[in-house]
């Protein structure tokens, strides 16, 4: 992939920080929770670096499970299975909403999101060799972390403290979601 080198320049001058901390992650059933997204999405081409999406808060990926799901037809009926993860990131990079609108992007949360410019950002930050991205979730009123996981040093691990079953639409209704 050839990135847009103004793009990188506006990346590069930024500042990285170490993330440290608690996050969350909402799967299906019997999907390890540490098993990174191959088939694109909101930070990632389906050609693109593989990712794995995490959420600050709770609720947060809540509302990112909600939404997809929700999309489907028929929605499914299981339980979506929260997990708590302990993550180590060394080199990660935060845009907030106005640094994210700067560079193009629409973080509205739209029912059909156009993920080209911030595909682009998430390869952009990969490339240039971050191992985490912490970015407005357009779900809920939280940050989410994502992970370039062929980026993240050999020591990291992704530790599971705990998990738990939610009926994610019982959840969504009473977020006002569905």
């Amino acid at each position: 992939m050839i990135h847009d080198p103004r793009l990188i320049d506006r990346l590069v001058a930024l500042p990285t920080e170490t993330f440290e901390g608690i996050v969350f992650r909402a799967t299906r059933r019997n999907l390890d929770p540490t098993t990174p997204s191959t088939a694109g999405g909101r930070w990632s081409a389906p050609d693109g670096p593989a990712i794995l999406y995490t959420s600050l808060e709770r609720e947060g990926a809540l509302a990112e499970i909600s939404f997809h799901w929700g999309q489907l037809t028929p929605p499914p009926s299981k339980p979506a299975l929260i997990h708590q993860l302990s993550v180590r990131a060394h080199r990660t990079l935060r845009l907030i909403r106005p640094a994210l609108e700067e560079l193009g992007t629409d973080m509205t949360g739209s029912a059909v999101p156009n993920y080209g410019r911030t595909q682009e950002i998430g390869a952009a930050v990969a490339f240039i060799g971050c191992d985490g991205l912490i970015v407005p979730s357009v779900r809920w009123s939280c940050d989410n972390l994502v992970l370039f996981t062929d980026n993240l040093a050999a020591d990291v691990e992704l530790e599971v403290l705990n998990v738990e079953a939610v009926s994610w639409q019982d959840w969504a209704r009473s977020a006002g979601l569905l």
